[in-house]
């Protein structure tokens, strides 16, 4: 901060508002910060200036800055009450967060208020940075940390009973639980963010995240209808928001419908006004493509989807993990339907018919004869496939069975007959 100092007045805070360019607003804001007076007024000036400031700053992508700024403003926090000074701090950790880059800088920064907290006995603003460090930290992959962090947290917030915190933390904790691949903890945690949740009145946004987790649980049991539902309910939520959360809600309905042999329904879903026409772009594009590629019942088009849309599709792990579960489904079907004609038939002649790697076609073929798909085996020298003839099954082994059984609870029966007449 500069040496001199502005007064925390009005006329200051309009001044910087006037500046021409952003750097001297900033100068102007931390001047007004420097003002030694402690009035009422003058505080509700400094305070007006903080937000100012930590927008400008967060516009110029000067993340260090306000780190910087947090701690240079401690001594101002003693002089205002505990209420604005979490608000204050809150709004400060939010600008870093919008700065794009900044993970390792927000951990870091969470750290140092946690142990900013902790000596200046701020219960409820230290649980509040504490959660936020844990999403942070699940964010980053650091995945026995956050746990470390959140099962302290979740007693202690307990015994406060802080249900809107609570809800919150009981979230992240299945989030948690769902990326270590966790399913029943991760449900056991979101049913107790429900039932703290209908204690109280949660916000839209938060009630949007509680149904996006369930449907993705519902979807990793594979009851797709209802995870079909509860992203429904989501998207409604975000959209009426206008929250970026909105465009992965409506993905995932899309998902749900390729999943329970809908594909056609994409299509309908994305060009409905209501719906997918404000949300064009690669994220429907992409659940299009697959969607195109399953109607069509074409290996080929599925993987030129997953080539084209790789950030859409590869790169998020919860439309990743279902599509290779779908790719195999339709590779199975596909690989059936074409040996069914043949008792004995060249690998490379598949290969080229579903136009797909030998090598590829050659380890799925021998995955499914271990799987018992179908019955035959592989002649890997003469780089064929033998497809045995059904078994015609024996009646008379399964009857024998049934017959020897029934004699030998008649013999039970008589047995114990004779031994009530002796």
């Amino acid at each position: 901060m500069s040496s001199s100092h502005l007064p925390a007045t009005s006329d200051s805070l309009f001044r910087a508002a006037d500046a021409k360019a952003p750097s001297e607003a900033i100068a102007i804001l931390y001047q007004v910060l420097e003002d030694p007076s402690s009035s009422s007024e003058a505080l509700r000036i400094k305070e007006q200036a903080i937000t100012n400031l930590s927008d400008l700053l967060r516009q110029e992508g000067r993340a260090a800055e306000l780190q910087n700024l947090l701690a240079k403003l401690r001594p101002f926090f003693s002089l205002i009450p505990k209420a604005k000074t979490a608000k204050i701090v809150r709004c400060i950790v939010d600008a870093v967060g919008k700065i794009p880059g900044t993970s390792d800088l927000q951990i870091s920064l969470c750290r140092e208020i946690v142990q900013w907290t902790r000596a200046e006995k701020r219960t409820f603003l230290r649980q509040r940075i504490e959660a936020r460090l844990a999403a942070l930290l699940m964010e980053n992959k650091e995945y026995p940390e956050a746990l470390n962090l959140l099962s302290g947290l979740i007693k202690e917030v307990r015994r406060l009973d802080d249900k809107l915190l609570l809800v919150e933390i009981d979230l992240l904790e299945s989030k948690l639980h769902f990326s270590l691949r966790n399913l029943p903890k991760a449900k056991a945690a979101l049913t107790a963010a429900r039932t703290a949740a209908n204690a109280i009145y949660v916000p839209p946004a938060q009630q949007g995240t509680i149904d996006l987790q369930s449907g993705i649980l519902h979807a990793e049991e594979k009851d797709y209808k209802t995870a079909y539902s509860y992203f429904f309910e989501a998207f409604e939520a975000f959209n009426a928001l206008d929250d970026s959360q909105a465009i992965y809600s409506l993905k995932y309905m899309l998902l749900c419908k390729i999943m329970v042999n809908q594909a056609d329904d994409v299509a309908g879903i994305i060009s409905s006004p209501k719906v997918g026409l404000q949300y064009q772009g690669p994220e429907l594009d992409a659940m299009k493509a697959i969607a195109d590629a399953y109607s069509k019942r074409s290996l080929s088009l599925f993987e030129t989807a997953l080539k084209n849309f790789k950030t859409q599709l590869d790169e998020d792990p919860i439309v990743h993990r279902h599509l290779s579960s779908l790719y195999d489904t339709l590779l199975e079907q596909n690989l059936c339907r074409l040996i069914e004609p043949f008792s004995r038939v060249e690998i490379s002649h598949i290969a080229d018919l579903i136009e797909l790697p030998v090598h590829h076609v050659e380890k799925k073929l021998s995955q499914m004869i271990l799987d018992k798909k179908f019955a035959g085996t592989l002649d890997q020298g003469a780089g064929c496939l033998i497809i045995f003839s059904d078994p015609s099954t024996d009646a008379i082994y399964p009857a024998t069975l049934e017959t020897i059984s029934n004699m030998g609870k008649v013999v039970d029966s008589l047995y114990v007959r004779s031994a009530k007449i002796a």
